[in-house]
């Protein structure tokens, strides 16, 4: 896309304000540039040629968390996602941003796009002077971090920065092939992400159990990597379509009925490969169709229906619209159905459920004040719920929102929807 073209998105703003209360940066600080509406008048100003992309400009976009609530509220249907995530691609390239900001963001976003920089760095984090609490023995084992990730945790809230993570931290893999449970009803392809490998890596496990016990062979190309979510997202949009390109060589020739998918990031990039890749004449079919049969797990699940066995989990739970799910892909009824269908779960309604929590890919690390403002309203309203259990459907919300939860001292458990569904599943039958 280029600037014509974005600016006739923009211009789609008819400046009616609606976004104006669903953004979260502009309800926490009354600042007009810090809108949607804004912002958007900040970016055609740049691209229209009537302003330089100042100083000031880049720091508005950069303070916008790409949650897309405003593409909920808007009447006019403004894609303000497509029109920030191009403006910053062009922040990138006409080389607005000061070279050492640049410098640390790529290498934030480089090592979080593979798996083993990702849990290297989250080692060496424990290992720093102010770090979370780990040994020295743990930067042994992590020499090929990036130096700039270092040098950008290194500062004394380092602790407080990075995700709640687990003790032991590796790189999981899932099975290639795992057969459906029973008689077989459709074979799908899932995504093992980048930091769900990391961090979730139970996650992904119990993605793998429920569908196969929905009666889905599920299959896992063991050379999918990457799907570019991060990088488009931070507007390295020949990053981006690098990535994708690989993930499409990956699935290439493959037969499935569906390419499910359980981080809301990962997903709502996915779903639109047709339009970010729609000018690359080798593949731009092949994406389409690619994003036709992407499926959020929650979606997928609730659509084909859940195994025919109890499901009991007694609990109270609520449940946090993660951003890429509720407002990049329009998916919040489907996780709380399934949850509702539980039996001796009790769902309990969450003040503010689809506003950001404040992780946002990279943001709670670029963006640390505004993204703990965020978080401490997320935590408050969750504590609040009086619910045992916080269910979402993004790993970016599970690490940053169980951080929170652990500052507060509250024993709140961090769940991902699908990990709700396995364990009411595999809870046993009672006896007597």
């Amino acid at each position: 896309m280029d600037d014509s073209r974005a600016v006739a998105l923009a211009r789609k703003c008819v400046r009616c304000g609606f976004c104006m209360d669903a953004c979260p940066t502009y309800r926490l600080t009354g600042v007009e540039t810090l809108s949607p509406r804004g912002r958007i008048r900040l970016m055609t100003s740049a691209m229209t040629g009537e302003a330089d992309i100042s100083a000031d400009i880049v720091g508005g976009i950069d303070l916008c968390l790409g949650c897309r609530a405003c593409e909920t509220a808007c009447p006019s249907g403004v894609q303000y996602g497509r029109i920030v995530e191009h403006f910053r691609n062009r922040i990138e390239e006409t080389g607005a941003r000061r070279k050492l900001q640049r410098d640390a963001k790529q290498g934030i976003i480089g090592a979080m796009r593979s798996p083993r920089l990702f849990a290297a760095s989250l080692m060496a984090s424990r290992a720093l002077p102010m770090g979370a609490g780990g040994s020295g023995e743990h930067a042994s084992r992590a020499p090929e971090m990036p130096p700039l990730v270092a040098h950008t945790l290194s500062g004394s809230d380092a602790a407080t920065l990075m995700p709640d993570a687990p003790e032991t931290v590796g790189v999981g893999s899932i099975p290639a092939f795992s057969p459906a449970i029973g008689k077989r009803r459709f074979r799908v392809r899932i995504l093992q992400g980048c930091v769900m490998r990391v961090l979730y890596h139970q996650t992904n496990l119990a993605t793998v159990r429920v569908l196969q016990h929905a009666g889905c062979d599920v299959l896992c190309p063991p050379d999918l990597g990457c799907c570019g979510a991060l990088d488009f997202h931070a507007g390295n949009h020949a990053s981006g379509v690098s990535s994708a390109r690989a993930a499409l060589r990956a699935l290439r020739h493959a037969d499935f009925d569906a390419f499910v998918i359980n981080s809301a990031g990962c997903g709502s990039t996915i779903r639109e490969y047709g339009v970010l890749l729609e000018d690359d004449p080798t593949c731009a079919a092949e994406a389409k169709a690619l994003a036709s049969k992407a499926r959020d797990v929650s979606e997928f699940l609730a659509d084909v229906g859940l195994p025919d066995v109890r499901l009991s989990f007694p609990a109270v739970v609520t449940y946090h619209d993660a951003c890429h799910l509720a407002h990049g892909q329009g998916i919040t009824d489907p996780p709380r159905r399934l949850l509702e269908s539980i039996e001796g779960l009790k769902l309990v309604p969450l003040r503010e459920s689809d506003m950001c929590c404040g992780s946002a890919g990279t943001y709670n690390l670029t963006q640390p004040d505004m993204a703990r403002r965020l978080l401490d309203r997320k935590v408050s309203n969750i504590i609040e719920t009086g619910a045992q259990v916080v269910a979402m459907g993004n790993p970016g919300c599970m690490a940053w929102i169980a951080r929170g939860l652990k500052a507060a001292g509250s024993s709140i458990r961090v769940m991902h929807t699908i990990e709700v569904l396995n364990e009411a599943i595999m809870r046993p039958e009672p006896t007597g």
